[in-house]
This record gives structure tokens, sequence and C-alpha cells, in this order.
């Protein structure tokens, strides 16, 4: 990896899923995404053009039993993508603080892009499902993020309308990450006193 060449393509195939991700992380906004429940496709499309990721996914997964194993095993190799495009995390900002409206609902989000994994959420969702999305998948979606790309994050939601509280959400963790992942162009070294993340 380079400064200027941030990007990853992972895979992973279990019993349960087989999944190609492609990240960007210094893109513009870019998707193709293509996970068999519709909701979860819109959510990873916001995700990516509120985070300026150019992002690819491609998830053939056991939807005839539930959603939980796509979104679950996504965020896992989404996570493991930023892990690889971030590299030894040498400039980041490191940390940001981002909260996002949408009509009744706000979601906030704190990331710190530590190598120390912790997930922390607050917040109930107001309706049990969005679609063929089941709406506690997408703090689990975070939280599978937060563990495997080394995120120690905070997040929580509060409002009326479960769709929007998701979609608050993603968004959120999207401009979180943007934040946190951008190069400081005053800073050669990684951002830590250990001398590593």
């Amino acid at each position: 990896m380079s400064d200027a060449d941030r990007t990853a393509a992972v895979s992973r195939e279990t019993s349960e899923t087989t999944i190609d991700v492609t990240l960007a992380v210094d893109g513009d906004g870019d998707t193709v995404v293509e996970t068999g429940i519709g909701f979860f496709d819109h959510m990873l499309e916001a995700f990516a053009k509120h985070g300026l990721f150019d992002l690819t996914v491609q998830c053939d997964g056991d939807l005839h039993i539930d959603d939980h194993h796509t979104v679950e095993d996504v965020a896992i190799v989404l996570g493991e993508a930023f892990t690889e495009a971030l590299g030894d995390k040498r400039g980041i900002v490191r940390y940001a603080d981002r909260k996002v409206p949408l009509d009744e609902a706000v979601a906030s989000v704190v990331v710190d892009v530590s190598g120390r994994p912790f997930f922390e959420f607050s917040g109930d969702f107001s309706q049990p499902s969005v679609g063929e999305f089941t709406s506690v998948m997408a703090e689990h979606f975070a939280m599978s993020l937060a563990m495997n790309a080394g995120l120690t994050l905070h997040a929580g939601v509060d409002g009326d309308n479960a769709h929007h509280e998701v979609e608050a959400l993603f968004k959120a963790l999207a401009r979180a990450l943007d934040d946190a992942t951008r190069v400081d162009p005053r800073r050669s070294d990684t951002p830590s006193t250990k001398g590593k993340l």
C-alpha cells in the first residue's frame, strides 16, 4: 500500500456466504452492490456515497434462512478491506465524531481507528424490519465492521422510524470513517505514542 493507493480487494467463502469486496478509501462514492437484500444494498450505497468510498460488493448468501449471515459476513469482509487498505495507518487523523439526522431520527458515531476492536451501542430500532432487512442487523453490521477493521466504535440511534434510524446510522458511520481515515498533511508518522496502531 502507498499513501496514494489506499485500496483493497478481499474475498471470503463459507458454507453460508460467498463474498467479494473491493474498496478504495479515497474514492468518489461509486458503487456496484449486489447482496440480494434491497434495503441492505441501499444502505451500502449510502455508506459509500457519504463516505466517498468506492465500493463493490458481490454477495451470494443463504437468504432462504434469513438475512443474518449475509449482513454479518459483508461487514466482516468490509472490515478486513479497511484494514488492508489503511495499512500501517501512517498519517491518518484517527479519531472522529459525527451525528447525522434523517427527519425525526438521529444517529451518532464516535470512532477511533485504533487497531483495538471495541463496540458499544445505545438505542433501539422502532420497527423490527425494513423490507427484508432485520433492523437489529444494523447494530450487528456496525459491530462486525468494528471487530474486523480494528475500530473502537461507539454508536447510537434515536427516532420513531426504523428506516430513518438505520439509514442515519449507516450515514453517520460513513462520515465518521471518512473523517478518521483522512490523511492529515501535518502528520508523517502513525498517530500513536506507541509508534504503531
